[in-house]
């Protein structure tokens, strides 16, 4: 794992991922993305959730690129631990919440809104398709928000009315959504 911008921009961690349930964004895909959320992203305001976070990388990034404000939330305890650790290296403790707990119980919970969230859930999960609507009923963007999930080619969000983009890159589909 690289992190590819910003001021840890080359910085590459190896999270002990053997037996682990994760399965981390193609380096094609994540620079992609962020070649995307650089045009329509001030990382520097932007305040921003992981879920499904894993390893942390889409967290180091928006730290790396300026941004103050970032949760993290995976029930994976090696995960977590992974990613503490990270923040201890990087001496980012101060800019990232990691939140230890159920994605679906944090949002059932959660009463904060962010300018950016991104989800990147096992493509074997069966509740992935109702992701979205439980952001958008739980009112956890901010208006101008971007909510972005990432998925397999086995689930499809075209006729979701707050989609308004859709990225291919290969298995990987980055599906875009605005309140």
């Amino acid at each position: 794992m690289r992190i590819i911008g910003g001021k840890f921009r080359g910085r590459r961690f190896t999270p002990p991922a053997d037996n682990w349930p994760t399965r981390p964004t193609t380096d094609q895909a994540k620079e992609a993305l962020f070649n995307i959320l650089n045009n329509q992203l001030d990382f520097e305001e932007c305040k921003m959730l992981d879920l499904f976070g894993g390893t942390g990388s889409h967290c180091y990034e928006f730290i790396s690129r300026g941004c103050q404000d970032v949760t993290y939330v995976d029930k994976f305890p090696d995960a977590v631990r992974f990613v503490r650790k990270t923040a201890q290296t990087l001496g980012i403790e101060a800019q990232l919440t990691i939140m230890q707990m159920d994605v679906f119980r944090f949002i059932e919970h959660a009463t904060a809104q962010y300018d950016y969230i991104f989800a990147d859930p096992p493509y074997d999960m069966p509740t992935i398709d109702i992701i979205p609507n439980l952001i958008f009923e739980k009112n956890l963007l901010l208006p101008d928000g971007l909510f972005v999930l990432e998925h397999n080619p086995y689930h499809d969000f075209l006729e979701h009315p707050k989609l308004v983009d859709v990225r291919n890159y290969g298995k990987t589909i980055l599906s875009f959504f605005r309140p």
